[in-house]
């Protein structure tokens, strides 16, 4: 397998419900890693992502919380209907997503 060009990271942190911090499964991460792996699939990008499952990275409040590195952006309050955003501008176009990115005060 050649080296991918994108790290997809998808928080999958668990926590009981009504914890303090939250978690990204609580605020629906669970359906993204499907979704990124369909829209890889659909764009046979397999050979330029690779998708990672994660636990926490941190900026519980901002989850569902997606990484991408190079670059380490950080896409928070992510939902299956971003994906394609994502998948589209960031992972094939270059362009990061900038109104999914988390500001500066949450991943500084």
């Amino acid at each position: 397998m050649p080296r991918p060009e994108y790290h997809v990271f998808i928080c999958g942190q668990q926590r009981p419900a009504g914890h303090p911090r939250s978690s990204c499964t609580e605020k629906g991460a669970d359906k993204l890693m499907p979704a990124f792996s369909q829209g890889i699939i659909a764009r046979n990008l397999f050979n330029k992502v690779s998708l990672v499952p994660t636990a926490c990275l941190g900026p519980c409040q901002a989850g569902a919380n997606v990484l991408v590195f190079p670059g380490a952006h950080l896409y928070m309050n992510v939902q299956p209907e971003d994906v394609d955003q994502i998948i589209d501008q960031h992972l094939v176009g270059g362009e990061v997503v900038t109104e999914k990115l988390a500001p500066e005060q949450v991943w500084g």
